[in-house]
């Protein structure tokens, strides 16, 4: 490796070593969206396990989303300035001891801290591994194969979550959705060590503490008071209390990034119509996929007393949908723009949602596995074209930027999908989550109309 190459952050490494670089980046990814669903399935039984209600066990998927989604940036520029490779390493360890400790939880407390460790672990592996595949993969048309193959990942670990976290109950228990990341994370430890090199950015970014204080207590607040007040009540003065402090804390983060010389999020960056619509539409899309997800866990287990394993295989159609529409989603924006899939996209996530609210009715699996393969389809299909037109939406040197506030947006998405779905499964009025899953399609629609009609090639 050359003086160049280490400051550029892109090495010159055999195309075996390359690619294996990328399957041991692409493991810790699909660990990361796996614990992002699986440990969905197992509420009903972490429940009867800690002697809780499923609707007050939101905090136990969105204490690992909240640090997760507010740490990306900032663990992207931490592995800039001190080594990718390290901070990855720190990551995955991180990320076992918390599993370790889940595991042991013999309370929600305990529970909910060692997720939130989880989450800290997850933000140091994702944006870290894809700057280290980026780096390794110098040629152009090698590195679109490895991030179009790095995007599948993920959107399949999201979707393989239940399945998986359903048969690991059955054969276990529920503290084996947990367990579980230890011997995988010892691989990948030891495989990284072996394979991946050492590097760094020419040139890091200054870490913005004011404004990633401020955003974790931004996503917090919200996320906190969608969870708590149907507990609470909606007019009580805690809630309110806790509404005016979000908004305070908006106000506050905006005028603080607007006035930082290299902010975590720059605010102007809202001002380009695409960039914005690319945001909205990342975390309409994984609130419509949070809630889908959450609210037939709770449905299925909770109303029609399937077993972990049945609701889990239930939601197969969902992943083939994801693992399906993702690379025919990449073909499409590559060949026709991101437009024409983000239509198909909201018009896919419109009618599953509607299908959804035929259950009011009563159960009907048919019209379950339909909606469950069209939402799925939806996401496979929406995620590529909304990347692209955010990172299309800027100049070309603001593309890092692009790509790291929307995937901050997909994990607030999710974050504010579970915080919703615990409010609507405290007041069992599910047919209000599959409308939200409706309009989160909308939304999309909405989208599509701010994105670029033809691909563009820069």
């Amino acid at each position: 490796m050359t003086a160049t190459d280490a400051a550029r952050g892109t090495i010159a490494l055999s195309a075996r070593r390359r690619w294996a670089i990328l399957a041991v980046c692409a493991s810790a990814l699909f660990l990361v969206g796996l614990d992002t669903t699986i440990v969905s399935i197992g509420l009903p039984q972490i429940g009867l396990g800690l002697g809780l209600d499923v609707d007050r066990l939101a905090w136990v998927i969105d204490a690992y989303t909240v640090p997760f989604a507010s740490l990306l940036i900032t663990a992207g520029a931490l592995a800039d300035r001190f080594g990718r490779r390290r901070v990855f390493q720190i990551g995955l360890v991180v990320f076992a001891v918390a599993s370790l400790a889940g595991a042991a939880a013999p309370s929600l407390g305990w529970l909910i801290a060692a997720r939130a460790l989880q989450g800290v672990g997850a933000s140091m592996l994702t944006p870290v591994a894809l700057a280290i595949v980026v780096g390794v993969m110098t040629d152009p048309r090698e590195r679109a194969q490895a991030i179009g193959i790095w995007a599948s990942v993920f959107g399949v670990s999201l979707a393989a979550g239940p399945l998986t976290g359903g048969a690991l109950i059955a054969a276990f228990d529920w503290r084996a959705v947990f367990w579980i990341n230890v011997p995988v994370v010892l691989v990948a430890l030891i495989l990284v060590a072996v394979l991946v090199p050492e590097s760094r950015a020419a040139h890091a970014r200054r870490l913005d503490i004011r404004g990633q204080v401020l955003l974790v207590l931004l996503i917090g607040g919200m996320v906190a008071v969608l969870i708590e007040a149907p507990h609470v009540g909606w007019t009580s003065p805690v809630v309110i209390l806790g509404i005016g402090a979000v908004l305070l804390t908006a106000l506050g983060f905006f005028w603080a990034e607007s006035r930082s010389r290299q902010p975590l999020i720059d605010p102007h960056l809202f001002r380009h119509p695409g960039f914005a619509g690319a945001v909205a539409g990342a975390v309409a899309l994984f609130v419509g996929f949070s809630v889908t997800l959450l609210l037939t866990t709770v449905l299925l287990q909770g109303g029609e007393g399937w077993t972990p394993l049945a609701a889990g295989a239930a939601t197969l159609p969902m992943a083939i949908g994801a693992i399906v529409g993702a690379p025919l989603s990449g073909y499409l924006v590559g060949r026709a723009g991101p437009r024409i899939p983000l239509l198909v996209a909201g018009a896919l996530l419109t009618l599953g949602g509607a299908l959804l609210t035929t259950l009011a009715a009563g159960m009907n699996l048919t019209a379950l596995l339909v909606a469950f393969l069209l939402i799925g389809l939806g996401v496979g299909l929406g995620n590529p074209p909304i990347t692209n037109t955010a990172v299309n939406s800027l100049p070309l040197d603001r593309a890092g930027v692009a790509g790291g506030v929307t995937s901050t947006a997909r994990q607030v998405g999710t974050a504010l999908g579970i915080a919703l779905a615990g409010t609507i499964a405290a007041s069992e009025s599910f047919v209000s989550g599959w409308i939200i899953i409706t309009a989160c399609g909308a939304v999309l629609l909405g989208v599509a109309a701010l994105a670029p009609a033809r691909p563009e090639h820069r």
